[in-house]
C-alpha cells in the first residue's frame, strides 16, 4: 500500500507504531519496522540519553528497516535533558522524529539541520496547523478515543481527521481508536495518509511488559476506560482500576483545587510497577477506548500482514461492491 506517508518515512505499510511510556522499546520498534510499519523507540523511557544511545544501537541490531524515536514534551517532576536526547537521536542516525506533548519549535533547528523528519502529536486542528507552520513534516491527529493525552476538546475522528483533511497540508496520521483493518481503511477514507497505532501494540508477542497487562487489555471492553487529572488540564485516558477509582474520588473532593500532590500517588511512577512488574492496579496507566476492539496477541507481522489482507478485501470488495 503506498501513500505519502509510506513516501515520506520510506516504510511498505502506513502503520505507525506511537511511542509509549516502557512499551516503546526496541524489540517491539524493530518488530514493527520488519513487518513493513514505523516502530518507535520511547526516549523518556530510557533513563539517559546515553541508555537511549544504546536502546538505538539495540534496535539497529535487530532491523535495517527505518525506525523512529518518540520524544514527548509534557509537565514532569524533574525536566529530562531534552537536548542531549534529541543529540543522541542525531548521534544514532536516527532520521524520523515523533514528537508529543508541547510544541517541539524550539528543537526544531536541531532536527531540520540533522535532516531529521518530524512527526508531531496533535489533539486539535489549532495544533496541527501550528506544527505544520514550523516546519513538521507530518502530523500525527489524535481523537479523543486515544489512550493517553487526548487534549481538553473531547473532538473523536469522525470529526477531526476530516477536518485535518480540509485544513492540513502536510500528510497525516489518525491516531485514536485504530486497532484493524476496518479503522486504517476507514481513516484513509476521511483523508488521513496511515495511522499511528499505541494501545494494539502492547497487545502483541514482542512487546516487552508483563503478561497481566496484555490480559488486562484483552479483558477490558470499549466501556472500561476513564479521563482523569481533567481539572489539572493533563487529561489523560487510562484503564479503569482500584488506583484510578481512588484518584476519580479525589478529584471529586478537591475539585478545582486540586493539585499534583494530592494525586502523586496514583499517577507518579506508575509505569515500571505495571509494564515490568505486572502491578496492573498500582495506579493510573494509558489505554485507549479501543481496548474493546483488542481480542488477540499476535506478532506484529501476524498483526500487519493480517490488516494489510483485510484492508484489500473491504476496499475491492465490500466498497466496491457497493457501488452495484
Amino acid at each position: 500500500m503506498k501513500t505519502r506517508i509510506t513516501e515520506l518515512f520510506n516504510i511498505e505499510r502506513p502503520v505507525m507504531q506511537g511511542g509509549m511510556h516502557y512499551v516503546g522499546l526496541a524489540d517491539l520498534a524493530a518488530a514493527v519496522s520488519n513487518a513493513g510499519g514505523l516502530g518507535t523507540i520511547t526516549a523518556l523511557t530510557l533513563k539517559t540519553p546515553e541508555e537511549l544511545t544504546a536502546e538505538i544501537k539495540r534496535c539497529r541490531e535487530m532491523t535495517d528497516k527505518p525506525f523512529g524515536v518518540n520524544v514527548t514534551f509534557l509537565p514532569t517532576v524533574t525536566t529530562p535533558n531534552y537536548p542531549d536526547y534529541i543529540q543522541a537521536i542525531i548521534d544514532g542516525g536516527v532520521k524520523i522524529v515523533e514528537t508529543a506533548g508541547r510544541s517541539p519549535k524550539d528543537y526544531m533547528p536541531m532536527f531540520k539541520d540533522a535532516g531529521v523528519k518530524v512527526i508531531h502529536k496533535c489533539t486539535s486542528i489549532k495544533h496541527a496547523l501550528k506544527a505544520e507552520s514550523i516546519g513538521c513534516d507530518a502530523v500525527s491527529v489524535d481523537g479523543f478515543e486515544c489512550g493517553g493525552h487526548p487534549g481538553e476538546d473531547d473532538i473523536p475522528n469522525m470529526i477531526l481527521l476530516p477536518r485535518a483533511a480540509e485544513e492540513l497540508k502536510i500528510p497525516f496520521l489518525a491516531s485514536g481508536g485504530q486497532a484493524d483493518a476496518r479503522s486504517l481503511v476507514a481513516s484513509l477514507a476521511m483523508g488521513a495518509e496511515g495511522i499511528n497505532m499505541g494501545t494494539r501494540f502492547i497487545a502483541t508477542q514482542e512487546a516487552k511488559v508483563h503478561e497481566k497487562v496484555k490480559q488486562a487489555i484483552l479483558a477490558a471492553s470499549e466501556l472500561d476506560t476513564r479521563l482523569v487529572m481533567r481539572p489539572l488540564k493533563n487529561t489523560e485516558r487510562v484503564l479503569i482500576n482500584p488506583a484510578v477509582e481512588r484518584l476519580i474520588e479525589k478529584e471529586a473532593k478537591f475539585g478545582k483545587d486540586i493539585q499534583f500532590e494530592d494525586i502523586k500517588d496514583e499517577v507518579s511512577g506508575v509505569y515500571p510497577k505495571v509494564m515490568t512488574d505486572g502491578e496492573i492496579d498500582s495506579g493510573a496507566w494509558s489505554c485507549g477506548m479501543v481496548a474493546g476492539l483488542i481480542h488477540d496477541i499476535p506478532t506484529c507481522k501476524e498483526l500487519l500482514d493480517r490488516m494489510m489482507s483485510e484492508s484489500e478485501a473491504l476496499i475491492k470488495k465490500r466498497l466496491t461492491g457497493l457501488l452495484g
